[in-house]
Formats: structure tokens, sequence, C-alpha cells
């Protein structure tokens, strides 16, 4: 496969309301700020990605709203309904075609603006799933217990995820929620749905992003610091919940595989020195290292205890605060590639993982994490 490099990124900070900013604001914000990191100018960029939703936006066609914004004015124009970790994708694809060389990525959402628990609950099945009420907290709840009941993982360590990330985002200038709290304090949250208390849950964000992908010719005469698309792996199990094991995420089993198989990686574990994980609640960041294959499955509870996750620990995941701290529906995803990229360009302030030289992004697409997408990428 011909090398993509990641030459330029850019992101809003993102807060609970952005009353000031349009769809079009925000997204002209890390545009520009995407193009000013890799020093181009959008005349530069060959293709543009947009990743939007119709539900999100209130509108129909929504990705309309924001093109001339990241500036795809007489340029190939492709749009997206996914987390941005599949928009880039898209985007990668599209150079791999060999009809471009660079690819604008850019994502945005004003969760302000949207009803979160009757979007979520469109997504299940509209004859049997959808009248019972079910939304993204009351089904990850659902999750939340079949893995918790099948191998004892506890309360208290989903809140130690809790406690590291809210801890990691106050080294994070873009993050929403940042603060000190304790196991104590998560416990004693507001219970959303057992066993998804307030403090496990993430906050409704407004926000944006935008990475710029090139291929290698181009990347080696945009900058001198690429971040190399080393794997990606994308895989979706069942839409049913009831026709899947919520405790066994073997659709992120399979996607960490394709993208580790592509990126020569054997031991994630020994050879992954940061992981940005899509942590949209606390027993999310377990179950998913699991299925990332960075432990043993039921074990990620006791690696939490044991410090392994923390900066300074042997696998420091969601330096960043992760999605925990600050949760733009769709852009979240793109966030953390953008997380990694800044880790691996030494470019991440004091959020920085000394030393990283290889870096895990991941995203989620549908209810209890349906489909996913891993990204290996290497300085």
């Amino acid at each position: 496969m011909e090398r993509i490099a990641i030459v330029g990124v850019g992101q809003t900070k993102h807060e609970r309301r952005k009353r000031a900013d349009s769809f079009a604001d925000m997204v002209y914000e890390v545009t520009t700020k995407a193009l000013a990191d890799a020093s181009m100018t959008i005349k530069d960029v060959d293709n543009v990605i947009t990743v939007s939703n119709d539900f999100w936006d209130g509108r129909t066609i929504s990705s309309m709203a924001v093109t001339d914004a990241c500036g795809s004015n007489g340029k190939n124009v492709s749009t997206v309904e996914g987390d941005g970790t599949f928009g880039a994708l898209y985007g990668m694809m599209r150079i791999l075609s060999g009809y471009y060389g660079t690819t604008l990525v850019v994502s945005h959402l004003k969760g302000s603006e949207s009803s979160m628990p009757h979007i979520t609950n469109a997504m299940f099945d509209p004859v049997y799933e959808r009248m019972l009420g079910l939304d993204s907290i009351s089904s990850s709840a659902l999750q939340a217990r079949a893995y918790m009941d099948r191998y004892g993982i506890t309360e208290e360590q989903c809140a130690r995820v809790s406690v590291k990330n809210h801890k990691n985002a106050k080294n994070n200038p873009n993050a929403q929620v940042a603060m000190d709290i304790t196991i104590d304090d998560v416990m004693k949250s507001r219970m959303l749905a057992d066993p998804i208390k307030l403090y496990d849950c993430s906050p409704i964000s407004d926000g944006a992003c935008a990475i710029i992908l090139a291929n290698e010719k181009r990347a080696q005469k945009i900058t001198k610091k690429p971040v190399w698309v080393r794997g990606v792996g994308y895989c979706a199990e069942a839409y049913h919940l009831g026709d899947r094991d919520l405790a066994d995420p073997i659709a992120l089993k399979a996607a960490a595989k394709k993208a580790y198989s592509m990126a020569g990686i054997t031991n994630p574990r020994a050879e992954i020195d940061v992981a940005e994980i899509y942590d949209a609640f606390s027993y999310m960041e377990l179950l998913w290292m699991e299925g990332l294959g960075l432990c043993e499955p039921g074990r990620a509870g006791r690696l939490v205890e044991q410090g392994v996750t923390e900066m300074g620990g042997e696998l420091p995941i969601n330096p960043s605060g992760g999605v925990l701290s600050a949760h733009t529906v769709l852009v979240a995803g793109l966030v953390r590639i953008v997380e990694a990229a800044l880790q691996l360009r030494g470019d991440s302030g004091k959020r920085q993982v000394a030393g990283a030289k290889t870096a895990l992004a991941h995203g989620i697409n549908g209810p209890c994490g349906q489909s996913h997408c891993v990204w290996i990428l290497g300085n």
C-alpha cells in the first residue's frame, strides 16, 4: 500500500454550548487551523470529506451547510454519516485511488442543539426495540452489566477510569470536563441507568475537528514531521442487540486484528506506546482494551487498579482525557486520531507521553459499539 501521512490537524475547544458559533463557524475554524498546521492553503487540498448527520444537525443533507466553510468549492466532495475515524478512512481510500494527493477530512456537531435521548432512540429497530425507550445510555447500561457480571468487573474499577481521564483532561486545553474527582465521587454521583452513574457518562458537547492526509510524495514536501498511517482496520457486527454478545466485542477484535496485521504488530501491549480509545462510558475503556488485545478478557479492571494506564504507566490510555471529558458525537473519533498524531509529533504539551513512537486511535459507530475503526500511527 502507498504510504499515507497525517500532515495537518486542527480542533476547536469542546464546550457544552457554543452559542456564538454556527456549524460553518466551527468548520471554518478547524479547516484554517489544519491548513496552518500543515503550512498549506486550500488550493493545495485536492479532495474533501465532510462528516455530519441529518439527525444531529436537524436539517436535510446537513453536509451542505458546511461545504463553503471547508473550502470545497470546485473540489470533489464526499460525505460520511458516522464517526470521524470512518470519515478519515474514506479520505485515505480516496488518496489510495490514485486520483488525489491530499484530502481534508472535517467533522462537526452541536450536541447542545440536539435531543440526545430522542436521536439515539432512533438508532434502534422501529418495530421491536424503539418502543422500549432504549437510548445510548440505557443500552450501554445493558452492555456494562453484561460485561461486569461475566468477568466480575466492579463499579469501582470503572470509576477509576473516570477519575483518571478527568484528571488527564486538566492538561488538555480543548477538553470540556477537566477536574479532580475521587472514586467515591463517582460512586455517589446520580444514577442514570444501573450501573452507569453521572460521572461514568460522557458529556454533551459542541465542537469540530479536521485532519489533512497526504500521499508520501506530497507529505515529504509539506512537513518535516509526518505521522504515518501504519495500519487501519474496521468491522461491524449484528444490528439487533439480541443477536450480539454484548460482553464480547467481536467487531473490535476483527478490526484490531486487521490493523495490527497491516502495521506488523504482533504484541500490541508491548509495541503500542499510547492509545486514544473511544470511552463514551467508563466501562467502555475497559471492554475496548480487552477487545483491542491490550490485555486478556476480564483483566482490564486490574490493570487500571495497578496504574498501568496512567500517564506514567506502562501503557497510557487517553492522556487527552478521552471521550469522557468531551463527547462531540461524530467528531470524537477524529479527535482521537488528532490526539494520537500530536503525541507522535511531540506536540501534546503537558499531556505528552515521553518517547511515543507508535500510537493507537479508535472510533465506534452504532449502539454499544456495533462497528469499530482502529488506526495504528507511527512517526
